[in-house]
């Protein structure tokens, strides 16, 4: 049996309300330290002055950022996710703003605004996008940088006539387990991300967040719409080399001087 949302869940924290903020910083995954202290260090590299993450959620990096001494603020619409953030040592480093990475804005001007782990996905139209690539740059000083990390879409994992990759199978130690799998639209470039849990007691969640797939050169109009050009692509925080067998990029564009 498929069991509910939560029903203690706030409607404004979008796809990332109460039931999934709580076990967002499950160890493991995103959040193992070979996961993100990478990323932290690239950031780090990058950052010549305050930097701003949008959709900041649990802090996963801002938090570690933070640390090594790097201004951090950001932007997030869901409470709870920022509830986790604010409980975290060294979370009250990160100063937080509730809102939509599209259109809210925040104090100051940014040496580096960036956007991790697929989340301009979740703002599922092109316009929408376009607005997060022109508030980046609404919010950087000459020269600035935006950085997306996102995957790839897994396209050509499709047979003919289906619309369905799996990503994940997960058997539990004790019964139960995890199964995760995309199902696209390649008309409309949408897509959901489908998530089922299921407890050694036979207890199951569903959970399923929309996204909205657009390509490196999509991407790259959405940059020169707002003003910026491509600076560097990268395969992974690795800065290894983009090429056509890659399953993500980390790109970098910078703001006119």
């Amino acid at each position: 049996m498929i069991g509910e949302a939560n029903a203690g869940d706030d409607p404004a924290d979008g796809w990332f309300p109460e039931s999934v903020a709580s076990g967002y910083d499950a160890p493991g995954g995103a959040n193992a330290p070979e996961v993100v202290t990478p990323a932290v260090d690239v950031l780090e590299d990058l950052a010549d002055g305050p930097v701003l993450e949008f959709a900041v959620g649990t802090g996963r990096i801002a938090v570690p950022l933070a640390a090594r001494g790097v201004p951090v603020s950001g932007i997030e619409l869901s409470r709870a996710m920022t509830r986790r953030l604010a409980g975290k040592p060294g979370g009250d480093a990160v100063e937080v703003t509730i809102g939509d990475m599209t259109k809210t804005r925040v104090p100051g001007r940014f040496s580096l605004v960036y956007l991790v782990f697929n989340t301009i996905g979740n703002v599922t139209t092109q316009d929408g996008q376009v607005d997060v690539f022109r508030n980046a740059a609404a919010h950087l000083r000459p020269g600035g940088l935006f950085l997306v990390e996102v995957g790839l879409p897994g396209l050509r994992r499709l047979p003919p006539g289906q619309d369905v990759v799996p990503f994940a199978m997960a058997p539990g130690a004790d019964g139960g387990g995890y199964v995760g799998f995309d199902q696209y639209d390649v008309v409309t470039q949408e897509f959901t991300s489908n998530h089922i849990t299921v407890s050694p007691e036979g207890k199951g969640r569903f959970h399923r967040i929309p996204f909205r797939y657009a390509w490196p050169a999509e991407m790259d109009l959405m940059a020169r719409i707002a003003g910026m050009r491509l600076k560097h692509r990268w395969a992974d925080w690795d800065r290894s080399s983009f090429t056509a067998e890659s399953t993500k990029h980390v790109s970098i564009w910078e703001v006119g001087r």
